[in-house]
Formats: C-alpha cells, structure tokens, sequence
C-alpha cells in the first residue's frame, strides 16, 4: 500500500480502550469527509471496537489487518 492511501495517521499503540477510539474519534473530527484516517494500535481489542465505532458513526472501515501484534485500521470520514 502506498503511503498516499491515507490522509492523517494516528498512532494509538501502548492505549488502552477506550483512549484508541476516543483519539480516533478526535482526529475525524478534525477531518474533511471522504478523507481517510490510518489508524495503529496494539490493544487486542481494538479490532472489535473500530467494526463497532464504525457502525456506530457511519464512517467507512475500509481495511483492518494485524502483524507482529500492531493492528492498523483504514477508516474513512463519512
């Protein structure tokens, strides 16, 4: 993936929930809509919790893949 698949990267590893979704939630905030957030974080639940942020919100998780332990979420600004 190149690295202009993304529009802002936030790096949440080492938090806890709910700090991943509560900073995820902060920078979308912040974003223009169809811009898309890079997300990394190492809390093993995170995965779970930005599927249910994201129907929660109506923001688009476009990709959430795992290795060596860092989770990295694509989530696009609704």
């Amino acid at each position: 993936m190149s690295g202009s698949a993304f529009d802002v990267e936030l790096d949440v590893r080492l938090l806890a929930c709910p700090l991943p979704i509560l900073r995820a939630k902060k920078s979308l905030s912040a974003m223009s809509e169809g811009q898309v957030l890079k997300i990394v974080a190492t809390d093993k639940g995170s995965p779970r919790d930005f599927v249910d942020f994201c129907s929660k919100t109506g923001n688009e998780l476009l990709s959430s893949t795992e290795q060596d332990g860092e989770f990295v979420f694509l989530i696009r600004r609704r």
